[in-house]
């Protein structure tokens, strides 16, 4: 009989909705049921593509002996992480202080009150290495609450407070020039020479880092000697998209590499990533990479193809298990590769996408990777088309189809900035369609919520993150378009989120959550950078455009808060740039301007298309280009900018200063 989680909107909560274990979804009635009975709350964190979640969900929460064990000594509560990710911030920052690691799926035991008095994260149905099984860890915490109650209640308090103590906000610092040219050498110090990207495995796509480096290299022009910003840039880039990490029959990318030389991915897909991997492979084609461009033109069609939603949004993931095991759908034998494709053609792919007789995966099995692009391209298409056939008749991973509003916000930037960098009119028509789904269902009574499903809005209310991914995605359309409307919304999320986010006592900080959201036992406020954009950042970089677009009264607001959350991300990206892309991205951004492009003229005017392609070409990462008609309603770039002798004409404008207006591309000084 279907549990308590028949009803969510998450696909991981319904996953689990036929649980023999008693689930309760996050609730108050949860906690005040644990209060009733005395006894602890179990946590269990996950998300719906995660193949250690799967495991651990097979082995333990499908079987009666240890559902039974759970509700008699607990109220388990699951909770999905992309739908709530305040409550995995708070639990995952106690997980890792008392364990020295974190990861999901994430099991914590809390008092009927909500602080955390045991985590951790995966425990296995057999003790192993040390690890006690679930069971045994259920028996034991049950015992410990019912002996030493009163003791768990007051070292749980304790864990609260040491982690208030552990958390203050970063102080204010300096993120000038010397800080971004620091960050860059010690990003280099990190450098992985031989396979590209940072440090060692497991390797995730560097995708905000990847952003940086190529505003500074674009800021500075920096010479290709050693390994420069464009070099560390290009060549991770590359490296990435030869790998096994890059799905090279239909495009975008897995989660993460296991190895330093992207072979072998944890073949998850995530939105998140694919967003921010298009955005920085299309700035990469942006500055002539064949590449990137390749890479680009598949992940966007990626996207489009395998990840839209019949509402116009996208999805957030693609499992990582097909059937239960990791990577079925796209690992192939040399056998099989002979199968669909015949003798000849079947030895021909084996060798160029590396797929050998011991494997390179398990159970001889390999990834496809591609290290060079192949002599004969024509043979090249038929194979792959091929071979992306035979393995769309395989059983395919399963996809989490909620929209998350950061991660739509993301996704809407990257495909704006890259219909502009490839001339693709479709992304951008796909870009605005998934803007109006989220104003249209997203947006209640002027607050964000973070999920919808099937076109119905979840309860979750937004956090920091979507505010500032959805505000810059706004931005990006208005610049794309012209139509005042998309800055006008984005203007409505910046202002909310300033007056609902930020920390009265610390100017230039940000809490994750809203001043009236739901209490937990801490208020997140989380200013790294990691798998996405912090919110913090994800805001900052929204209000820089922002400045650069609106009009004057609302400019010196915007810009700021954004200098004094500049100013609190210093010493960050001094101490660990891995972890502050996005900040350092929107420093460059700072460094570089204001820079401002109006490009005046009739729509159908072949004169402005010409300008305003070479300026959208030519203009830094971080640029705000707009063009419209003269004197556009609404449109402040464009206010008292008119033609020049009767022909269109582009306007530039750095810290507020104009140049003289050009009617030629040839004489855009950028």
């Amino acid at each position: 009989m279907a549990n308590r989680l028949a009803g969510a909107t998450s696909p991981y909560l319904l996953q689990h909705a036929d649980n023999p274990v008693d689930w309760w979804p996050w609730s108050p009635e949860a906690f005040a049921e644990a209060r009733r009975r005395d006894v602890p709350v179990l946590l269990s964190v996950g998300y719906a593509a995660c193949h250690w979640c799967h495991v651990m969900a097979h082995e333990s929460f499908e079987d009666d002996e240890t559902a039974r064990l759970m509700n008699e000594h607990f109220v388990n509560v699951k909770v999905d992480r992309e739908e709530r990710p305040d409550i995995d911030a708070v639990y995952m920052e106690a997980t890792q202080a008392m364990t020295g690691q974190g990861g999901w799926p994430m099991t914590c035991f809390l008092t009927p009150d909500g602080e955390p008095f045991h985590c951790g994260t995966y425990y296995p149905v057999a003790p192993m290495s040390g690890m006690p099984s679930f069971r045994q860890l259920l028996h034991a915490v049950a015992q410990a609450w019912s002996d030493r109650g009163e003791e768990v209640r007051k070292a749980a308090a304790r864990v609260v407070e040491q982690l208030a103590e552990q958390r203050p906000p970063l102080p204010e610092s300096i993120l000038d020039e010397e800080v971004l040219a620091g960050a860059v050498s010690r990003l280099h110090a990190d450098f992985d020479a031989d396979h590209g990207g940072f440090g060692d495995a497991p390797k995730f796509p560097p995708s905000m880092v990847l952003e940086f480096l190529l505003r500074h290299h674009e800021r500075l022009g920096e010479p290709g000697s050693g390994h420069s910003a464009l070099e560390m840039a290009k060549d991770t880039c590359a490296a990435m998209a030869r790998g096994g990490i890059y799905d090279q029959l239909a495009g975008g990318f897995a989660r993460y590499s296991v190895d330093n030389a992207w072979v072998v991915p944890h073949f998850e897909k995530m939105l998140y990533d694919n967003a921010l991997l298009l955005r920085a492979y299309a700035h990469l084609a942006r500055l002539g990479d064949p590449l990137g461009e390749r890479v680009a033109r598949e992940t966007a069609e990626f996207l489009l193809t395998d990840l839209l939603t019949p509402e116009g949004g996208f999805a957030a993931s693609l499992d990582a298990d097909t059937e239960g095991i990791e990577g079925l759908t796209y690992a192939w034998t040399p056998d099989q590769l002979r199968e669909v494709l015949g003798a000849d053609d079947g030895d021909w792919a084996a060798e160029l996408l590396v797929v050998t007789e011991t494997g390179t995966f398990e159970h001889g099995t390999s990834t496809l990777q591609l290290p060079r692009d192949p002599d004969d391209a024509a043979r090249w298409r038929r194979v792959r088309d091929s071979l992306r056939e035979a393995r769309d008749r395989r059983a395919q991973p399963g996809k989490d189809d909620k929209v998350v509003t950061a991660w739509n916000g993301m996704t809407i930037t990257a495909l704006v900035e890259a219909a502009a960098a490839l001339d693709e009119p479709r992304w951008l028509e796909a870009a605005e369609t998934a803007a109006d789904l989220l104003l249209s269902r997203h947006l209640v009574d002027g607050r964000l919520r973070r999920t919808s499903r099937n076109g119905v809005v979840g309860t979750a209310a937004g956090v920091l993150e979507d505010y500032g991914c959805f505000a810059d995605g706004l931005l990006s359309l208005h610049q794309a378009t012209g139509e005042p409307r998309w800055l006008e919304a984005a203007c409505g999320l910046l202002d909310t989120a300033l007056d609902q986010f930020s920390d009265a006592d610390h100017p230039g900080t940000f809490h994750d959550t809203a001043a009236d959201a739901e209490a937990l036992v801490r208020r997140p406020s989380d200013p790294t950078d990691n798998a996405s954009p912090s919110g913090a950042a994800a805001l900052t970089s929204a209000l820089l455009t922002g400045a650069a677009l609106v009009g004057p009264e609302s400019t010196a607001r915007y810009r700021s808060a954004a200098e004094q959350a500049l100013s609190r991300a210093g010493l960050l990206a001094q101490r660990a740039p891995r972890f502050a892309g996005h900040w350092l991205s929107a420093a460059e951004a700072r460094a570089h301007g204001p820079l401002q492009v109006a490009v005046v003229g009739a729509a159908d005017n072949a004169d402005r298309a010409e300008l305003l392609a070479a300026a959208r070409r030519r203009a830094p990462g971080g640029a705000a280009v707009v063009a419209g008609e003269p004197e556009a309603t609404g449109v402040p770039l464009l206010a008292g900018r008119p033609l020049v002798g009767g022909a269109p004409a582009a306007y530039v404008c750095r810290g507020y200063v104009c140049d003289r207006p050009v009617t030629r591309p040839e004489d855009l000084p950028l």
